[in-house]
Parts: structure tokens; C-alpha cells; sequence
């Protein structure tokens, strides 16, 4: 599989890492008490740091760390400025120390650059510099790239919902070239779940090639997420099956990153869908 490969200015880390022209996995680490699949798991920052390590040893090229829930389904609780950098103090520099690049996934501009100074290399923005203005500053000033995520307040099921991701995708990247940011830093991440009908969920993963226009990396995550369960009624923790099922039909279609729970699982299915493709 192709993927674009972002500009030079890039941490050579994630730039070689997509280089490979295989598709990267990224582990999931909520140091949340509500987080809708993990929530309170790892609370504990030795905790935290243990289930960052065994993500890296099971495969994972990348660590997404969240300090504040962004689930979709509602009942999210807010967090401070304060709260969210008191999580991530005693965890985020200690994961970094292990090696693998580190996302932080947060809505607060204050808290990327926070988190930027302590060694974080990706910012991600779940509402694709939408939502707090000065996300885009903050990126463009520490030349980190980042993954740009299509959200929406609330579903309707009555719009053409890829119509309204590239139409997100636009705005978006009008804001970051407005800022300074070189547009091969751009990840772009569709937005599994959020703002959308599960049947517009599995919509944008069937229709992922309609954003390779855009000529950047793209990245799907499905893991655990409720579309599954409207297929095979499940709790989150049993949507194993459908999490890999998603993301190998989303690496078929284009993605070069997929974020996940469950790492070991994933990387055995990629590498076991690769090696059967490479004996035709």
C-alpha cells in the first residue's frame, strides 16, 4: 500500500514511519474515569505507564494520550486546564521515554503545548482547529504535525455525509495554511462515531477513498465504537471482531494509520492480511 508521506520538517519518526508503506497502528491510552470503553483503567500513572509499555511490546508504532474524555454518545464530564494537565503530568513524559512517537489527544490548545514541552510529538485535534482557535497556532509554532479529525455537534442522518468531511476537511485546512502549517503535517482522521449515524460510521469507512484527493495519510478509528454493536449487539468490550473487521476494511480502502484498544489483535490480523496479499 502507498501512503503520502508528510514533509520533511516532520519528526523523522512518524515521517519513516509512514514511509514503510505499511499501515501504522496506534495504541489507545485514556487516562480518563469516563472514557465509554476504558474509562477509570488507568487512572493510576503506574498503571498508565505499565499499559503504555505492553502497547509498544504488542506492536503499537504510535501512543494516543487522552486526558479528557471526547466520547461521542454524551456524558463526558468537563475538565479543567488545571485536572487535565495534573493527569498527564506523572504519565505522558514517562511514556515518552519509552521510545514511541506520542500523540495527546485534547481539545485545549494550552494543554497541546504542554504537553508539546514535555515531549509529545503529534497533536490530536478532535475538532480539526474548529473548536479552540488557537490549536492551529500552537501546531504551526512547534512544526509537530497533526491529525485533523471531522466532528459534528449531532447527527443527521438526513446529510451526505461525506460531502460534509471534505467540506470539514476544506475549512480545516484553510485554517491550518492560514496559520502556518505545512500542509504534508496533516493527518486526517474522518471521525468514526462522532457526529454520526452509525450507518454514516460505517459510510465513512466504505467511502474512505473519496479523501484521498486530499493527498495525506489517513487515519480510522473504529475500536470498540457503537456502530459495531448495531451490527452484533455488544458491550464495547466484546466489539473485538467488529473493531478489526472495521479497520482491515478501512486499510483496504486507504488508511494508513488505524487507533485501537487492542493492539496485539490488530497487528496479528494487518500482518496476516499482508502476508496472504503478498502471495497472489
Amino acid at each position: 500500500m502507498t501512503t503520502p508521506a508528510l514533509h520533511s520538517r516532520a519528526p523523522a519518526s512518524l515521517a519513516g514511519l509512514l514511509a514503510s508503506g505499511r499501515p501504522l497502528v496506534m495504541g489507545i491510552l485514556n487516562i480518563t474515569p469516563d472514557s465509554f470503553s476504558d474509562g477509570g483503567q488507568f487512572l493510576d500513572p503506574p498503571a498508565a505507564i505499565d499499559h503504555a509499555r505492553r502497547l509498544i511490546a504488542e506492536g503499537a508504532d504510535l501512543i494516543d494520550i487522552g486526558a479528557e474524555s471526547t466520547r461521542p454518545y454524551g456524558g463526558a464530564q468537563p475538565v479543567t486546564l488545571d485536572e487535565e494537565i495534573a493527569r498527564l503530568t506523572p504519565v505522558l513524559p514517562a511514556a515518552v521515554a519509552l521510545g514511541a512517537p506520542v500523540s495527546i489527544d485534547t481539545l485545549k490548545s494550552k494543554v497541546a503545548a504542554w504537553a508539546l514541552d514535555h515531549g509529545a510529538a503529534i497533536v490530536n485535534d478532535v475538532w480539526g482547529f474548529q473548536r479552540d482557535h488557537d490549536m492551529a497556532r500552537v501546531v504551526a509554532a512547534y512544526g509537530v504535525p497533526a491529525i485533523v479529525m471531522h466532528n459534528r455537534d449531532a447527527a443527521d442522518p438526513a446529510i451526505d455525509i461525506m460531502a460534509d468531511v471534505e467540506t470539514f476537511f476544506a475549512r480545516s485546512l484553510d485554517i491550518a495554511g492560514r496559520a502556518g502549517i505545512a500542509r504534508g503535517h496533516i493527518v486526517l482522521d474522518p471521525g468514526v462515531g462522532f457526529g454520526k449515524t452509525p450507518e454514516q460510521s460505517m459510510m465513512v469507512i466504505a467511502q474512505l477513498g473519496r479523501l484521498k484527493k486530499f493527498g495525506l495519510p489517513l487515519l480510522v478509528g473504529a475500536s470498540r465504537k457503537r456502530f459495531i454493536s448495531t451490527v452484533s449487539p455488544c458491550e464495547p468490550q466484546q466489539r473485538l471482531g467488529g473493531s478489526i473487521a472495521a479497520h482491515l476494511m478501512a486499510v483496504a480502502n486507504g488508511a494508513a494509520i488505524v487507533r485501537t484498544h487492542d493492539v496485539a489483535e490488530t497487528v496479528q490480523a494487518l500482518k496476516v492480511t499482508r502476508a496472504i496479499a503478498g502471495q497472489k
